[in-house]
Parts: C-alpha cells; sequence; structure tokens
C-alpha cells in the first residue's frame, strides 16, 4: 500500500509556473512507475507525464510536452511535476498517481494508486 498526497497547486496567469509535489508515504515509492494526471471540468481525466522508478524514463501528453517536466526524488519519496509556460487550458485538478511494475503507461486504468488532487486554474 502507499498513500499520495498532492501539494502546490493554485491559481496563476497564464505564462506563469508552478511545482506541484506528490508525497508518498507507506511502501516506498522507488518500487513505483509514478504519473501525473489532470481532470479538467467536464472532461475525462487525462495522462499528463509519467516517470520510471528509477527516474530514467520519462513520457509526455503532447499538450505539455517543452512546457512540463517530471521528476522525482527517492530519497525522499516525492515526485514532482514542473509546469512552465501555464495555459489557461492546463485548468485542471491534478493527480498523482503510482503503478506497480516496471513498466511506464499513459494509461489510468493500469495505475493502482491515486491522490486526492490538486487545483490548478490559469487565468488568462
Amino acid at each position: 500500500q502507499v498513500q499520495l498526497v498532492e501539494s502546490g497547486g493554485g491559481l496563476v496567469q497564464a505564462g506563469d509556473s508552478l511545482r506541484l509535489s506528490c508525497a508518498a508515504s507507506g511502501r516506498t515509492s522507488s518500487m513505483y512507475v509514478m504519473a501525473w494526471f489532470r481532470q479538467a471540468p467536464g472532461k475525462e481525466r487525462e495522462f499528463v507525464a509519467v516517470i520510471s522508478r528509477g527516474g530514467v524514463s520519462t513520457s509526455y501528453a503532447d499538450s505539455v510536452k517543452g512546457r512540463f517536466a517530471i521528476s522525482r526524488d527517492n530519497a525522499k519519496n516525492t515526485v514532482f511535476l514542473q509546469m512552465n509556460s501555464l495555459k489557461p487550458e492546463d485548468t485542471a485538478v491534478y493527480y498523482c498517481a503510482a503503478r506497480r511494475g516496471a513498466l511506464i503507461s499513459g494509461r489510468g486504468d493500469e495505475y493502482d494508486y491515486w491522490g486526492q488532487g490538486t487545483q490548478v486554474t490559469v487565468s488568462s
């Protein structure tokens, strides 16, 4: 079991930056592939970024590629999402998720644990 708690969300203007954090407790997070997903009002949840257990491999949704960066600090059981050049369309609740196993994935149904989410609102 692992518990995930996101933080760092807020209200910013277009072009600003935010850094989200996801603190994992319970079993060590280095055993899990970690990802960020988001869900905007009235829309389905979508994949944002994923990072492998050791942090070597990453993958991003096309909509955030070049603007967002996922990283992890396994010593601190924390995963980060650095979001730059934010756009109004990035407004959503952002969720951290953990997946047992070694393969990175952008499919939400392949993740075993989820956080409660943190709201990110980008004004134009």
